[in-house]
């Protein structure tokens, strides 16, 4: 059906050639000279898009568009004016006008703001469609068996971009194609995990990858260095798709330089992220801080993250102030919010760790509304651009931004949405976790659907006595027990869990914000 358009103009005599070349293109214009015409002709019927001249008798139309947003908000305005004058340019601007064109205008001038607006966002899923279909039928060729740790990081990268750029664009028909490439990608991955992690921890001079124990050594101590203060932000179980949909919401602040790091195994908060603020592995913190980090339930084992970037300052031989701020509650969002030119004043590290999406992710399995609301990926990362939006978060980087203080921000592990119950079978002394257990006899019922590691050195983790045995999820699965089989399959089939060996847990953002001058 044709597009329809309505023009107001009181010159209408001047507009036969746009109207001869807009009805070639397929849409149909209908006119009004005054603005008290305009408004009861969009009474009437619907349009698709209105074309208003500013300089008329009676009503100017600036005043009408005002009368037009208060009729339909969603209505798409271009004004035409012969006024080149700042002040009328600002006004239309602050009012949100859609364009703006100065006149004399022509025929294919006014065609092009025309096709923008109606049928560009049609235009754009076609060549997204176009470039998507394109490059599937290579990705569907490529192999995984001969990517190194930078081919998965630049594989796993590209499609999480398609995937939010297909769903963004709605064309959820080539997503669900995209989806189905995960399956293969999640198990080559787990068997490029399996040999490749322990060679990376044996071997750490040796050709690998940035790791949790590297992140404040690689992308911190430089923005220290060169400016004897930096802003480190950790935002708990933060993906690669996640962070894509926040990164342009930060553009007009900052130039945004986004790399990746691996996280460590597993990847779950008490390993990772203590991994990252120490520098040492969980072995060697549990050898080095036995008080702060020996055999404890994981819950308490994050206690002393600002102890331990301390101390991993004074093993690089850094004098720097640390200052620690864990934002978890809203009462702790306001605090920071009252506090915020002291939070990030002076010289040093400021640390900031925002735990709001590692929060949604464990609520949805505890609550119905949270589920219903973050129910698939798509759901999880437009919920966690609208937080952003509105978080301490982003005040924060604002702020620093206006201070001109260079930011680095990351995550300390991913998440899986998981749907595969993978039977396992354990002792009583097996940790209750659902993507990870430590046993000292632990075995999946389908081996593919897990990696076992017998010797915690291979990981370098502490040594629980005989219970040395590590088991980790891959792919889509969640641990179950015989015994609770129902049980745990009503409850968390469909949760996004962490602790496992997946891209979307292991392969993480990185990003350095240096604040736009």
């Amino acid at each position: 059906m044709a597009k329809t358009i309505l023009w107001v103009d009181d010159e209408a005599e001047l507009l036969e050639p746009h109207r001869l070349l807009l009805g070639d293109k397929g849409y149909r214009v209908e006119t009004a000279t005054n603005a008290d015409d305009a408004l009861e002709l969009l009474r009437r019927r619907p349009y698709d898009l209105v074309l208003l001249d500013e300089q008329m008798p009676g009503t100017r139309g600036l005043d009408a568009y005002k009368d037009i947003r208060e009729m339909l908000p969603t209505m798409p305005v271009v004004m035409v004016t012969k006024s080149e004058e700042d002040a009328t340019l600002k006004e239309a601007i602050g009012v949100n006008i859609r364009d703006y064109l100065v006149k004399p205008v022509t025929p294919r001038q006014v065609l092009t703001v025309v096709t923008r607006i109606l049928e560009g966002p049609l235009i754009r899923s076609q060549a997204l469609a176009r470039a998507f279909v394109e490059r599937f039928r290579a990705i569907e060729s490529e192999r995984y068996a001969g990517l190194d740790w930078r081919g998965w990081i630049e594989r796993f990268a590209e499609l999480m971009q398609w995937d939010v750029d297909l769903a963004a664009a709605g064309e959820l028909g080539l997503h669900e194609s995209l989806r189905g490439l995960y399956p293969d990608m999640h198990r080559e991955f787990a068997t490029f995990m399996r040999t490749e992690y322990p060679r990376w921890l044996r071997e750490l001079e040796g050709d690998r990858p940035p790791l949790s124990v590297d992140v404040v050594t690689e992308f911190v101590m430089p923005v220290l260095a060169r400016d004897r203060k930096a802003i480190f932000v950790v935002i708990d179980c933060l993906r690669v798709d996640q962070w894509r949909v926040l990164e342009p919401l930060l553009a007009p602040l900052y130039d945004v330089e986004t790399t990746h790091y691996y996280s460590i195994l597993p990847t779950a908060t008490p390993y990772a992220r203590n991994a990252l603020f120490s520098g040492l592995f969980p072995g060697e913190i549990a050898a080095r801080f036995p008080d702060w980090w020996g055999e404890k339930d994981d819950e308490t084992l994050n206690m002393h993250e600002r102890d331990l970037l301390v101390a991993h300052l004074e093993e690089l031989k850094v004098q720097a102030p640390v200052r620690y701020h864990k934002i978890t509650t809203a009462a702790d969002s306001d605090d920071l919010e009252r506090h915020l030119p002291g939070a990030i004043a002076g010289e040093g590290i400021h640390a900031f760790v925002f735990n709001f999406v590692d929060m949604l992710t464990h609520g949805r399995s505890e609550s119905m509304i949270l589920f219903e609301v973050a129910r698939d990926e798509i759901a999880l990362r437009a919920i966690t651009k609208q937080w952003f939006e509105r978080s301490s978060l982003f005040t924060l980087l604002k702020e620093a931004s206006r201070r001109n203080i260079s930011v680095v921000i990351t995550s300390d592990h991913g998440a899986l949405h998981c749907n595969s119950p993978a039977t396992v079978f354990a002792k009583r002394d097996a940790t209750a976790n659902l993507r990870y257990k430590f046993g000292e006899d632990l075995r999946a019922e389908r081996p593919e659907q897990a990696l076992l590691f017998t010797n915690p050195d291979d990981l370098r983790l502490p040594h629980r006595g005989p219970g040395n045995n590590t088991l980790m999820a891959a792919g889509d699965t969640f641990f179950v027990y015989p015994t609770k089989l129902r049980e745990y399959q009503s409850r968390y089939r469909g949760s996004f869990l962490h602790g496992g060996v997946t891209p979307e847990e292991c392969i993480l953002p990185v990003a350095l914000l240096t604040p736009k001058r």
